[in-house]
């Protein structure tokens, strides 16, 4: 059984009623949400997360910009001590209409897209915007996935391998016949 999709009270937009000049989204999640994030992420807790975003219409979708800021705690990897890190990401993302609408749109309506650059429009279907999942994807990418405390290595532990005495061929060393 998987676990329930999560959904961020404040993170939907909807098209239909949009304004010409587009719509501002706050997402200030609850301590219970910010729970289902760090599961989600793969982090100890989310502290604080704020997301400001303005959606505007876009030939035929919408263009979803802003910022994301947080802060995560995690454990070092070298201590497991428990490690805050702040994050402060910018977001910008296009969802373009889903299956049930043409992305053209009417004749002479041409959408041009950068196949080659690093994000791929995204899909909405209907005539609301989830943006639940772009949190929790920017969110997820910002992470320090090997966090340590500056300066911090395996060496201040006492845990750095002889290297003389223990690399590969060591062994093939003591083999080999002295030519003098």
């Amino acid at each position: 059984m998987s676990a329930p999709a999560l959904h961020l009270r404040d993170a939907s937009v909807r098209l239909d009623s949009m304004p010409v000049a587009g719509r501002d989204v706050q997402v200030l999640p609850d301590a219970e949400e910010r729970a289902a994030l760090a599961t989600a992420v793969g982090v100890t807790s989310v502290d604080a997360l704020e997301v400001k975003l303005h959606a505007v219409k876009f030939r035929g979708g919408i263009r979803v910009t802003g910022r994301l800021t947080a802060a995560v705690t995690q454990p070092s990897v070298v201590t497991l001590e428990p490690l805050t890190q702040q994050i402060d990401e910018p977001v910008d993302r296009i969802f373009l209409p889903g299956g049930e609408k043409p992305y053209a749109g009417p004749a002479n309506a041409e959408i041009f897209l950068d196949l080659e650059g690093e994000d791929m429009p995204d899909h909405v279907e209907g005539n609301e915007a989830d943006l639940t999942d772009l949190i929790v994807e920017t969110l997820a990418l910002a992470v320090d996935l090997y966090p340590r405390r500056p300066g911090e290595s395996l060496d201040d532990l006492g845990l750095k391998p002889d290297v003389a005495e223990d690399h590969p061929f060591a062994a093939l060393k003591a083999l080999k016949k002295d030519e003098d």
